[in-house]
């Protein structure tokens, strides 16, 4: 692995990680080998499973209904989906796959705002106010995406009502995410919200791989710092610190971080909110 100060793509590995991004229960365990997949949907929203994005909530026949109103793309891993200020026509619907949200400022410097993936969808909010998109969208792995023109997918939910609620239950998911987020802000530091990331991170997007939880998500470490709302210095350092104290591993050849000791890392996250 580089060196502490140097900027680096890292692929997670955890042990026992949560599945739920919105929780650090380490109730989750997943049976190695296999990823973790909603398979039936939950349109009628009973239950709280672990598939939260919109895709996974529909049932098949209302994947069928919508997947007649758009077409189906390909991105590959790094493809830019769309960027900012470009014109919103359709929503993407992540069938497959996971994207980061980016902020770009007339300089180009890039500001990590959010992941997502897991059957969300993403660019609805531009066609409701500007008309533009206001956030570039990147894919991080190989995405399939369900491309829908804008008025479609609004007129799906407006005549469908249990489409709808499963909308609305990924909105209130990422409007909970935000307000979670800004209320530990308020009492955490930067190290404490990386920890909480790792483990989220882990819980969102995790295979099991020989009795760990393995996240190919490769995310730099200017990149953590947006998610975390802290400086890369902080995680150059959080890094360093919890490698000597045996609560992660670092490979330098496949460039992964492995959390040994999430309990341990659970407790440097902060009080629960």
């Amino acid at each position: 692995m580089r060196g502490a100060g140097e900027d680096q793509e890292c692929d997670l590995q955890v042990v026992n990680a949560p599945w739920d991004g919105s929780s650090l229960n380490l109730g989750w365990l997943v049976t190695a080998g296999r990823q973790v997949r909603d398979s039936d949907g939950d349109a009628t929203m009973q239950g709280i499973g672990p598939g939260q994005g919109f895709w996974h909530l529909l049932t098949p026949d209302h994947r069928r209904a919508l997947s007649a109103l758009g077409s189906t793309k390909m991105y590959k891993p790094g493809a830019t989906i769309c960027v900012q200020g470009d014109l919103a026509t359709h929503v993407f619907v992540l069938v497959d796959g996971w994207v980061k949200v980016l902020s770009v400022t007339d300089e180009g410097h890039e500001t990590v705002l959010a992941l997502r993936g897991d059957g969300d969808v993403v660019g609805e909010s531009s066609g409701e106010t500007t008309g533009r998109r206001n956030a570039t969208i990147k894919a991080i792995t190989t995405v399939h995406a369900l491309l829908i023109g804008f008025d479609k997918f609004t007129g799906f939910l407006d005549t469908d009502r249990a489409a709808d609620r499963a909308f609305r239950r990924m909105m209130t998911r990422r409007w909970t995410e935000t307000d979670m987020l800004l209320r530990l802000r308020a009492v955490t530091v930067g190290a404490q919200r990386l920890a909480r990331l790792l483990v989220e991170l882990a819980g969102r997007y995790g295979a099991g791989v020989d009795g760990a939880i393995e996240i190919a998500l490769p995310l730099s470490q200017e990149e953590l710092a947006s998610l975390a709302g802290t400086s890369r210095a902080t995680v150059t350092r959080a890094l360093k610190d919890w490698r000597k104290r045996g609560l992660i591993r670092t490979s330098q050849r496949q460039r992964h971080i492995i959390i040994t000791n999430v309990p341990g890392l659970k407790q440097l996250a902060g009080p629960a909110i």
